[in-house]
């Protein structure tokens, strides 16, 4: 239904990369696409706008250079991060002001995909980075949802 595009899944795995390493510790665009096999030029291209647009990334240039993360993961939504990679985004095309749709007029379904889209949206921010990407250690079970056979 609502797909991850190829970019937003590339600059996924180089925040995942970068937030297991030691803070401060360069990482270049190379490095991530030779460790996940990943097409060099589109990695290569989110980071820069990682980096560019967004400010989640500090690029540093020359021979020994490469990226850092420079915002708590933990502030920064998978809205903001699809924002930065793609630009605006909607469900659908009568949403993009600058797309009118030809079936506007006689659209029955205008208000409640309206209504998802601000749904979806919410979801979306309220999804930190952080959240998405670190791995959580599996939680105990409560006593009351421990069923022993007896």
């Amino acid at each position: 239904m609502n797909k991850i595009n190829r970019k937003l899944e590339y600059a996924l795995m180089a925040l995942k990369y970068m937030s297991q390493k030691i803070p401060g510790e360069l990482t270049s665009a190379k490095e991530v696409s030779d460790s996940f096999h990943t097409p060099f030029d589109a990695t290569a291209r989110v980071m820069q706008q990682m980096a560019q647009k967004g400010g989640i990334l500090r690029a540093e240039y020359g021979a020994n250079g490469g990226y850092q993360i420079t915002k708590d993961l933990a502030k920064v939504s998978i809205h903001d991060l699809v924002e930065i990679i793609e630009g605006p985004t909607a469900l659908v095309k009568c949403l993009h002001k600058e797309e009118p749709c030809e079936i506007q007029k006689t659209c029955n379904i205008v208000s409640p995909i309206t209504n998802l889209n601000l749904k979806l949206t919410e979801f979306y921010k309220s999804v930190s980075l952080k959240d998405l990407l670190v791995e959580r250690a599996a939680m105990p079970a409560k006593k009351s949802e421990v069923v022993v056979n007896g």
